[in-house]
């Protein structure tokens, strides 16, 4: 067994055992955590905090670093690993089927994804969007860029509880979300500093 199967093979024992922690009672709460919708209000708090740290100015050229910053992560994500990786995920794979915990989608179905698996789009861009608003908030409150970090990990942990991802496809699109929004708070910090100069 070489070092891929040999990580796939953790990886995939490590997968099972946190899906199989579920729970009846937890099944709604993981579901809406996945559920974009949830986190609206969340994200238009983000910008607000954008505008009163930083100003009017700041959050206009914020907006297309930020749309930016989600293209790359999203269909980055996507274009970059899925595409090119194709590990199918653990709900695709036919002899785990009856071995992990699935739920029922809204059409009656069992929810299981896309096809592909790696890396988890949801962990790039909760990630990314994490260490923008890190970059962001600088430091204050100290809680901000925990709590910013535990939210990211709880809505890619709900995404091995719904059996549509491995922890290595959590891990992998965490770090490189966590890179994309870096990279994108420097671009936007480069460009406010830029406009901030007063000119003649």
């Amino acid at each position: 067994m070489n070092l891929l199967e040999r990580l796939d093979a953790l990886d995939r024992q490590a997968f099972l055992a946190l899906n199989a922690l579920n729970s009846p009672a937890l099944d709604d709460l993981m579901w809406s955590v996945s559920r974009l919708e949830l986190w609206v209000p969340l994200y238009v708090f983000f910008l607000f905090m954008l505008q009163r740290r930083w100003g009017w100015r700041a959050l206009a050229i914020a907006v297309p670093v930020i749309a930016l910053l989600l293209f790359g992560t999203d269909t980055g994500s996507v274009v970059l690993f899925k595409n090119s990786v194709q590990r199918l995920r653990p709900s695709h794979v036919p002899e785990l089927q009856d071995r992990i915990h699935l739920l029922l989608s809204p059409d009656g179905g069992l929810y299981r994804g896309g096809t592909f698996g790696f890396v988890s789009s949801h962990a790039s861009n909760h990630f990314g969007i994490a260490a923008f608003m890190i970059g962001v908030l600088r430091g204050s409150p100290r809680w901000a860029a925990p709590a910013l970090l535990f939210w990211a990990a709880f809505v890619s942990y709900s995404r091995i509880y719904l059996g549509v991802h491995y922890p290595g496809d959590i891990l992998v699109g965490g770090l490189y979300g966590f890179i994309v929004g870096s990279i994108a708070f420097a671009i936007f910090r480069r460009m406010n500093d830029h406009f901030a100069v007063v000119r003649p």
